[in-house]
């Protein structure tokens, strides 16, 4: 027996649970599709300290906010999970958690089939609510690092002490690897940071958050079609800060002040030995260029606008590297564990539709796919900046669901078909 729906969404987390909320008010008959349970990423795959870089006060979803006592707080681990989860309490979604979707693909007389560990079924519509991170990437000569190295993914890290003894090396400096490297770092442990080209911000600036200056400003509203950086957007690294002990600034150099070790990119690992570009020093710089830039677009607004804000003085490098190093022998380095944080890979071999690009990446416009009835959500960048928080995945979800409703209507509740 095929099962029939309007709407299959997949997945359960923010995304799937905010289009679900509109579709429910809009009386459309679907399903939610959850291969675990709702909202498990938040508390599975984050490490034990983690906090949102974004303030209490933006984490809003469709019919539903934050209504803590710290809005200008950041929730914690436990804290975001409970969020999400709560929201769904509100409303009663159809969530089927559990279910595995194994594949999806057109069928020849119009919408989709859609097999799964509980059967098939058949949709008009079908909304893919999974994110864009799926497959944590290690690099190949990761196989060349010595077998008694313990190694894993920045998803698969928890917290200092589940590491062995000895010093870590982190790979990668966005939000995740700035964050881990910080969380070992207060640990106590000796920690080997390698760099990238991750940009970063500055928590507070002229006596405010900065996320709260640039919401004002509207700069989470500006779409990607009309951003200098056009779809190339898409694939930038998030700037490293961090909401944790009421948010600061995350300043490497600062670290390397107090003991940090730092590098250029990796390059490769030959013999037992890293090899790194000498690209510390144009990381930090640029880093800190790209901080400074948003500083001045502060600055602007506040002058633009008459605003009475105190003046605040400029960073100043704290410190920079002399000699960089490119080449670290791990026999005598004292690394007993390498934590890579250098991003997902996206997995949709599932999904059999024509709308990826040669890298695997959907191609979409504001989650419209070529493909009639397909839709994304979710995704880093899907409209604006802020398409990847909580705000900017309602206003997503609700774009979709007006396409939804505008193609199919309301049609009659779930049917089973033969």
């Amino acid at each position: 027996m095929t099962e029939q729906h309007t709407v299959v969404v997949i997945g359960g987390g923010q995304a799937g649970l905010s289009i679900s909320w509109h579709l429910v008010q809009r009386g459309i008959d679907h399903v939610v599709l959850e291969r675990d349970s709702i909202a498990h990423e938040w508390r599975d795959s984050r490490w034990d300290s983690f906090t949102l870089v974004t303030p209490n006060w933006q984490c809003t979803l469709p019919g539903y906010s934050y209504s803590g006592g710290d809005p200008d707080g950041f929730m914690n681990r436990e804290q975001t999970y409970q969020f999400v989860r709560g929201y769904a309490d509100t409303f009663d979604p159809p969530v089927r958690e559990g279910v595995t979707v194994v594949s999806v693909r057109q069928s020849g007389s119009g919408g989709f089939d859609v097999d799964t560990t509980e059967g098939p079924m058949r949709a008009d519509h079908v909304v893919v609510a999974v994110g864009g991170y799926h497959t944590p990437v290690v690099p190949r000569f990761a196989e060349r690092l010595p077998a008694g190295i313990t190694q894993m993914h920045s998803s698969q890290y928890r917290s200092a002490g589940d590491l062995p003894a000895g010093e870590v090396m982190v790979v990668g400096n966005g939000q995740s690897g700035a964050q881990i490297a910080e969380d070992l770092h207060l640990a106590g442990r000796t920690v080997h940071l390698v760099t990238g080209g991750a940009p970063r911000v500055a928590r507070f600036y002229r006596g405010r958050d900065c996320v709260a200056w640039l919401h004002d400003m509207g700069t989470y509203d500006v779409s990607i079609a009309d951003h200098p950086g056009g779809l190339g957007k898409r694939e930038n690294t998030n700037h490293y800060v961090t909401g944790r002990d009421g948010g600061r600034d995350i300043d490497l150099r600062a670290f390397a002040l107090a003991g940090m070790r730092l590098y250029g990119r990796l390059l490769d690992v030959v013999d037992g030995t890293l090899r790194f570009a000498p690209t510390l020093e144009s990381s930090l710089d640029a880093a800190d260029a790209v901080s400074q830039s948003i500083k001045d677009s502060i600055d602007a607004y506040i002058a633009r606008e008459g605003i009475d804000a105190p003046r605040e003085e400029r960073y100043v490098p704290v410190w920079r590297p002399g000699r960089e190093v490119t080449e670290l022998e791990l026999s005598t380095s004292g690394i007993t564990s390498v934590v890579w944080s250098i991003g997902f890979r996206t997995d949709y071999r599932w999904l059999r539709a024509g709308v990826f690009d040669g890298e695997g990446h959907p191609t979409h416009n504001r989650g419209v796919t070529a493909v009639p009835g397909l839709y994304f959500l979710g995704l880093p960048w899907q409209h604006t900046w802020g398409s990847g928080r909580f705000a900017g995945v309602a206003r997503d979800a609700e774009y979709l669901a007006d396409r939804i409703e505008l193609e199919a209507g309301v049609l009659p509740a779930t049917a089973t078909l033969a």
